[in-house]
């Protein structure tokens, strides 16, 4: 198994998507990255050379920032927005979603299946015997 950047690779992927393993790096950045190493989209990740592997390596490490210090600057941005107290600090502290999404229904992931519709409000007939 390959280990690119602290992350083990899938040896029977092809290299595109095996690439998308790594927090940080998408099908179109790994396209991209793949265009600069000058390897083949379709090549297997086991078939890779150690250059190849290196390649890529020096490619990712120098120009992209990715998994912890991609999650570690993700994480300040949402610190800053809850510190400043704008509306989108705000719903991530209430855990509720941030970009827009209406929250009347189809929110039940975010805010844990909570349900809260009610019946018609009538109550049942007492039994007349």
């Amino acid at each position: 198994m390959p280990r690119i950047v602290g992350v083990n690779i899938p040896e029977k992927k092809q290299i595109e998507i095996a690439l998308t393993y790594i927090y940080g790096i998408g099908r179109s950045l790994s396209r991209k990255i793949l265009t600069e190493a000058g390897i083949k989209f379709d090549c297997l990740a086991s078939e890779l050379k150690t250059e190849e592997i290196n390649r890529l390596k020096d490619i990712i490490e120098k120009k992209y920032k990715i998994e912890g210090g991609l999650r570690r600057e993700v994480m300040m941005n949402i610190k800053r927005l809850r510190d400043v107290g704008s509306w989108r600090g705000i719903r991530h502290i209430k855990g509720l979603p941030v970009r827009g999404q209406r929250t009347r229904t189809n929110t039940r992931s975010v805010r844990g299946n909570v349900r809260k519709t009610v019946g018609s409000g009538r109550k049942a007939a007492p039994d007349a015997k």
